[in-house]
């Protein structure tokens, strides 16, 4: 079956729009993987080593947002996570406005991060993460919502 050059045309048009929407897609793509060579680096130099070193055996024992968790990060933590914040931008304390400053790079380099450590606390829940999080930071309920659907997709299969 010929197509008629209007059909044609069309198809050559989505064909160049697929093509761009893949480009974009590559590139952020990309830029997550990029952040996955680095992520947490500032943990492995001074000053943050020693500190983390000294305390995250500590913070696996502690339910997450819990008194004596956030005693942790508020005492002899806090100028190691001071720096951790002031390096890395997966963290909502890096900006001036928290989360809202963030971008959707961030975000997702962000809840993976939430994810991996509720693996790393006994009672750990990345649901319960987000929950508490979204009091935390102040996270607009339709952004947590999109956090919730995005654990269901990427995590729970």
């Amino acid at each position: 079956m010929m197509l008629g050059h209007s059909q044609a045309n069309a198809n050559d048009q989505t064909r160049k729009h697929k093509a761009r929407v893949a480009f974009y897609l590559h590139k952020m793509a990309k830029l997550l993987l990029d952040r996955a060579d680095v992520h947490d680096d500032s943990k492995l130099e001074e000053p943050e080593a020693q500190g983390f070193a000294e305390h995250t055996h500590k913070l696996a024992g502690q339910t997450y947002q819990g008194q004596e968790y956030k005693d942790a990060l508020a005492g002899e933590l806090k100028p190691t996570l001071d720096h951790h914040y002031a390096k890395n931008r997966h963290h909502p304390e890096h900006f001036p406005e928290g989360i809202r400053d963030m971008t959707f790079v961030d975000l997702m380099e962000m809840l993976c991060d939430w994810k991996a450590a509720s693996e790393r606390h006994d009672d750990g829940n990345i649901r319960q993460s987000i929950d508490k999080n979204t009091e935390r930071f102040d996270i607009p309920p339709f952004l947590a919502a999109i956090l919730h659907n995005t654990v269901k997709e990427v995590f729970e299969v």
